[in-house]
């Protein structure tokens, strides 16, 4: 990352508000350089009005790989509810790569409490697998992207074998952006309160951590570098029990210089580190 744009985020601090988000939103919305890569809006994968996805198709018949981003808000909202606010970037970007895109919308608390976003996962992970084909993509190849509460949700799904399409959760691999694995060691915000409960004794149940770390699906972690400190305790907890458990350590990487959100941000612009991450990481786990 250029030291411009890295001083200039770092300026911005470690506190996830509207205005750090909207701070960073403007240093890397007139970088961002995607061609058109056409685009299936809302393409309907449940029977909820929020079960929808926006599709980037392939060109052509070729089975390529295909990437499913899940974006992040804090259980009650989404960080980004639109094509300029988010995650379209990152679906975009798979297209313009040569893979199929996609970034599904899901459903929200207190409406909807755990594990919606896990079951939404789970749909999402259907749909595509029967459908994709269709749009140039390979059922057997479809990786997910989670970032924030994206992260924590597709944790979910992968941790619950009930909730699983397929043979390894239906999918090739799982990138996991700065997730919260274990809320019990979390912060109890209103968000986290209205999606897992008022009664924090119960929210063990919603852990994913034990379901990762013994999960046979290819997994890489990131964290960033100005993630708030409970996105920083839960990547140092993961760290700590794969070392225990596998005694080997995990794919987990630090994001030098990002804050929370500017590495979904940076992608599709010339800022390619985060790009380059979890390309190299989709090849690797659809080869």
């Amino acid at each position: 990352m250029n030291m411009s744009l890295r001083a200039s985020i770092a300026r911005e601090g470690r506190d996830v508000t509207p205005r750090m988000i909207a701070a960073t939103r403007r240093l890397f919305a007139p970088l961002l350089d995607l061609a058109d890569a056409g685009v299936l809006r809302d393409v309907p994968y449940g029977p909820d009005v929020r079960h929808r996805l926006n599709l980037y198709p392939g060109s052509d018949a070729a089975a390529r790989p295909v990437l499913l981003f899940v974006g992040g808000g804090g259980y009650d909202q989404e960080l980004w509810p639109d094509a300029e606010a988010g995650p379209d970037n990152v679906a975009a970007m798979a297209a313009n790569r040569g893979l199929v895109g996609a970034a599904m919308h899901y459903r929200l608390a207190p409406e909807h409490r755990f594990p919606a976003g896990a079951e939404d996962v789970a749909r999402a992970v259907a749909w595509l697998r029967d459908n994709v084909a269709e749009h140039g993509g390979d059922p057997l190849g479809i990786v997910l992207v989670g970032h924030c509460t994206g992260a924590t949700h597709v944790g979910g799904y992968l941790a619950d074998p009930a909730l699983h399409v397929g043979p390894g959760a239906g999918i090739a691999g799982a990138v996991l952006m700065s997730g919260i694995y274990d809320p019990r060691h979390a912060a109890a915000d209103d968000g986290a309160m209205a999606y897992f409960g008022p009664d924090r004794r119960n929210w063990s149940q919603a852990s994913c951590a034990a379901g990762l770390l013994s999960s046979d699906v290819p997994l890489l972690f990131t964290v960033a570098e100005l993630d708030p400190a409970d996105h920083q305790t839960q990547a140092a907890q993961m760290v700590g029990a794969w070392g225990l458990a596998h005694a080997a350590y995990p794919q987990m990487h630090l994001l030098a210089g990002h804050n929370h959100v500017s590495p979904v941000l940076s992608v599709g612009t010339p800022e390619r580190g985060i790009e380059r991450l979890i390309l190299d990481f989709v090849a690797r786990v659809t080869a």
